[in-house]
């Protein structure tokens, strides 16, 4: 029971993962850019609502209805005045330019809080500790479930809000061909500032949960981009249940590790990504070798 036990709090690790890893899958799928300070980017928005929260009394949960909006608008200015200008230099641009933008937010965030942990989890009452009990080994966190429901939520939502809607259908079809659709009157530039900022409100969401579940510092940005990064390698890049796929099979693999060896959780996430991104490298070649040795036996 002890494994399965691992086996469950894995899945609703994976929710989180999920959650922090929608916004940059979204951003791959949509316009091809890696964005690298996605995490700090979260740690921002986790610092807002706990700010919120320690000054002005304000649930996080309330918080999030003025920060998801804040995210919204800070993604549409990011679009427009960082990556689209970035993005006419060549693809490697957007990623410096991002990569620097992660560096201004940790140091600022660190000029104005400090090396400080934080946390909302004194903000929420007992959700951050209660659970249900399943048998005698196997329980399920309150707020675990709460925020993988949350994940499944959101990529089903934005799944059907690219399948169901003119602005989804919009988005899918620029980042098919941007240069084609404004034949059909479509405006690329509005649509990617639409995008960004719908993948800041994930980002936003994402930051609620790290500050709700766990304490996170101005550097605590570059382990979740990480987190992110490997749950959207392993699910494919651009595929939004992909990503809840890819951060399940992550949380798993880092709580199996963790119950082997106490150095384990990060080891075995780490070696997961690994051989999933060696095998897609190899597949193809595995293949024409197949080919190759079928048509010679034959």
């Amino acid at each position: 029971m002890i494994w399965l036990n691992q086996i469950v709090q894995g899945v609703l690790l994976g929710g989180y993962y999920a959650l922090i890893a929608c916004g940059l899958s979204f951003m791959f799928g949509v316009m091809r850019v890696i964005n690298l300070a996605h995490g700090s980017l979260a740690v921002l928005a986790a610092y807002v609502l706990w700010l919120l929260a320690d000054r002005y009394e304000i649930s996080p949960f309330l918080g999030l209805g003025l920060v998801l909006p804040a995210m919204a608008a800070l993604g549409w200015v990011l679009q427009r005045a960082v990556l689209e200008r970035s993005a006419r230099g060549g693809l490697l641009v957007p990623i410096l330019s991002t990569f620097g933008l992660a560096i201004v937010i940790d140091n600022l965030l660190f000029e104005q809080f400090g090396a400080d942990t934080r946390s909302l989890a004194p903000y929420i009452d007992t959700l951050s500790y209660d659970s249900w009990t399943i048998t005698d080994d196997i329980y399920v966190g309150e707020l675990a479930a709460l925020i993988f429901a949350t994940a499944v939520v959101l990529l089903g939502g934005l799944q059907l809000f690219l399948s169901f809607t003119p602005l989804g259908r919009a988005i899918r079809a620029t980042a098919e061909d941007p240069d084609t659709v404004g034949l059909v009157g479509i405006d690329a530039r509005t649509v990617n500032a639409a995008a960004t900022a719908i993948a800041m409100v994930t980002v936003g969401l994402a930051g609620g949960a790290l500050a709700m579940r766990a304490t996170f510092d101005p550097y605590a940005g570059a382990p979740q981009l990480i987190f992110a990064f490997e749950a959207a390698v392993i699910g494919g890049a651009g595929s939004l249940w992909g990503t809840l796929l890819g951060g399940i099979v992550l949380g798993v693999a880092q709580t199996i590790g963790a119950q082997i060896s106490p150095q384990g959780f990060l080891i075995a996430g780490h070696a997961v990504f690994l051989a999933v991104l060696f095998a897609r490298l190899w597949r193809g070649r595995i293949a024409d070798w197949v080919r190759i040795r079928r048509g010679r036996i034959a």
